[in-house]
Parts: C-alpha cells; sequence; structure tokens
C-alpha cells in the first residue's frame, strides 16, 4: 500500500529533532509523500530546509490564525518570497478559529489574514490547506466570495457538518481525515464520511499533534523504541495489582491510547490507524480506501513545480 499524509508538522519544535528517524520509519511503513505544513514565519525556513533534504516532503507555507498576532509588517512580501524560492511549495497551514484558543486573537484580523493567503493561492494556483473550528460558516462565505479553487483547498482535520460537504465541494474542496475524527460519535462520522465523494477523500495525521484513540499496542511511539510502551504497561500492572482483577471494560479502556499521558505526541507512521478507521466506517477495505486517497492527494499536489507527479 502507498499512503500520502495530507497534512503534518514535521518542522514542529517538538519532534523536528528526530523528523529524520520519524521520516525513515514512516516511509519504511508505506507513506511516499508528507505535505509539511509551516504555521508562522519563525517556522517556514525549517519546512523549506526539510523539502530540500527529503523528496518525500512537499513543502506548504502559511500563517496559521493562532500566530497572525506575532506576524511582522512585511509578513506577506516574506510568504511570497518563500513561494518564489520553493517552487514546489502549497500553501499551508491557514485559516479560522473561534475555538478556545481562536478566541483570543480578534476574528477581524484573522479573516484580514486568511483571506490575502486564499487570494494568493489563487494567484499561484496551488492548492491550500485550512484550519477551521467553529468558523464553518465564515469559512463557506469566504470561500464563495473569492472561490472557487480549481488546483484545491483542503479542509484538514475536518469535523464540520456533514450537510455542508456538497457546497464546499463545489467550490473546490478535499476533506482530510486524522485521528480527531476518533473523537466524533460513530454514527455522525459515519454520515460526515459517507456524503463525501471518493475523489475527495484525504488522510493525514496531523503529527505531532492527533494521536489516534486506538489500542495501544498498535502505536507507533515517537521515541522510536518499545521502551515508553513497556513504561506504560508495568505501571498499569502495578496500578492493577494494587485494586485487584480490573474488569473487561477496564482492561480494555487501559490499553487504548486514551490512556496515555496527554503529552504524548502522534508519529506520522499513525497513518495507518486513520486509514483503518475510516475503512471501516466506510465499510471499505483498507486497500481501496489507501489507493484512492493516495490518487487524490498526488492529484491536488501535482501542479507546476511540484516535486509530486501524477501517476498513471
Amino acid at each position: 500500500m502507498k499512503l500520502f499524509d495530507a497534512h503534518c508538522h514535521l518542522q514542529d519544535p517538538r519532534i523536528f529533532h528526530k523528523a529524520p528517524q520519524l521520516i525513515e520509519s514512516t516511509v519504511d511503513s508505506g507513506v511516499r509523500h508528507f505535505a509539511v505544513n509551516g504555521v508562522s514565519e519563525k517556522d517556514w525556513h525549517l519546512v523549506k530546509q526539510m523539502s530540500e533534504h527529503y523528496s518525500s516532503v512537499v513543502p506548504c507555507f502559511g500563517l496559521h490564525p493562532w500566530f497572525i498576532h506575532e506576524r511582522t509588517p512585511h509578513w506577506l512580501h516574506t510568504l511570497k518570497e518563500f513561494f518564489q524560492a520553493a517552487p514546489s511549495a502549497a500553501i499551508g497551514e491557514i485559516g479560522l478559529d473561534k475555538g478556545s484558543r481562536g478566541r483570543e486573537i480578534d476574528f477581524a484580523d484573522q479573516v484580514e489574514v486568511f483571506s490575502q493567503q486564499l487570494k494568493l493561492a489563487k494567484e499561484l494556483n496551488r492548492p491550500a490547506s485550512i484550519h477551521c473550528v467553529r468558523a464553518f460558516g465564515d469559512l463557506l462565505e469566504i470561500l464563495k466570495s473569492i472561490g472557487p479553487f480549481p488546483a484545491g483547498v483542503i479542509l484538514h482535520s475536518y469535523l464540520g457538518s456533514a450537510e455542508m460537504v456538497p457546497e464546499l465541494s463545489k467550490l473546490g474542496a478535499y476533506f482530510s481525515f486524522s485521528g480527531f475524527l476518533m473523537s466524533m460519535k460513530t454514527q455522525k462520522a459515519k454520515k460526515l464520511l459517507k456524503m463525501v465523494s471518493s475523489e475527495r477523500i484525504l488522510l493525514e495525521t496531523d503529527a505531532p499533534d492527533a494521536l489516534p484513540k486506538s489500542g495501544l499496542d498498535s502505536l507507533f511511539l515517537v521515541d522510536g523504541d518499545p521502551s515508553l510502551r513497556q513504561e506504560f504497561h508495568a505501571q498499569e500492572e502495578n496500578s492493577t495489582s494494587n485494586v485487584g482483577t480490573p474488569s473487561d471494560d477496564q482492561s480494555h479502556a487501559s490499553k487504548d491510547s486514551s490512556a496515555l499521558p496527554k503529552e504524548m505526541l502522534n508519529h506520522p507512521a499513525n497513518i495507518h490507524n486513520v486509514l483503518i478507521y475510516v475503512a471501516s466506517l466506510l465499510e471499505m477495505p483498507k486497500e481501496e480506501l489507501a489507493d484512492l486517497s493516495y490518487r487524490n492527494a498526488v492529484r491536488i499536489f501535482s501542479y507546476e513545480g511540484s516535486k509530486v507527479q501524477m501517476e498513471k
């Protein structure tokens, strides 16, 4: 199986020093490409360097809504310079956020910065990877006012309503699913997935965030070795020995990734867990979903100058 991680952050300071090992082990697992998204002026150069060193990395430069208050007066000019220097780059991560972190930042300011970057995506004829939290109504109106987007827009870690899918699709939207989908009620997630046409489904990890809520033994750990898992199991056995034999439900829950420390980071190879989960909801063989999602990602990232090539 070939897989394409449509959205991640391997330049994130929490894992950047481990990126070589993470990329190697993930490529060994079948992942051919990573769309690595910058989030601010502070990390665009890291994304560029990573893409120059690894043929599997597709660079994406963008100003994330969480960081727009840190931007310099010349941020847009700097952003354009990065696209000139890296012709293989896409736009991302950009977007809108009315969630707990987004509320700290003026929404009108978010809209202005987001709109400027969407217009740049149209000008460059490049796809844009979009973050949206509790602002889908605003997002739709802005996309309508600037779009449509022939080069595509990627709604990353999509958790919006199923009802909005048709309108967003008409504007050129692709829907990318990560481990965050596991936080949605199963029936709601099924309804959402059924509304997305097979030509518009993408898979991602959003690593180092969005750790899938999967069985602990099926997860790749960022440390790259089993020591942390063994340590966790040792702690688990020690705690249960003090309270007696756990029930089946307790035993099952303890082996779920939700029992791991909150600071546990997501490994990009865990895209396999996302694949298995989404395939199960779609009642589709994982091999079929891997193939169609890979081809969708190759198509959207196969623009002029891209290192990703359309496959026949």
